[in-house]
């Protein structure tokens, strides 16, 4: 979503606010790169509305709190399936 950066800025922080969403996240909805939305979601929303920034401000401080936590489970996952390619691989080449 390109456009009037103000627009864009209230519908970040209301997508951030309603999902839970991270800037990664947001970014990848709207189709514009990380670096705006944070400009949007600090810079401008802040001038634009107050209320809502403080909302969105919590939202990525709970995030940043379990970013440790998500990059573990990604980790795990990306083994986990890997490991599971492997068995496949060798059923295959078994039969």
């Amino acid at each position: 979503m390109k456009g009037l950066p103000e627009e864009r800025a209230i519908r970040l922080g209301q997508y951030i606010v309603e999902e839970g969403a991270t800037v990664r996240q947001a970014a990848k909805k709207f189709g514009v790169s990380k670096s705006t939305v944070h400009k949007d979601i600090t810079a401008r929303l802040r001038q634009l509305n107050g209320v809502l920034y403080t909302e969105v401000q919590e939202v990525l401080g709970k995030n940043k709190r379990e970013r440790h936590i998500r990059g573990g489970m990604a980790t795990k996952e990306k083994y986990r399936a890997a490991q599971e390619g492997t068995r496949q691989k060798e059923s295959e080449t078994a039969q």
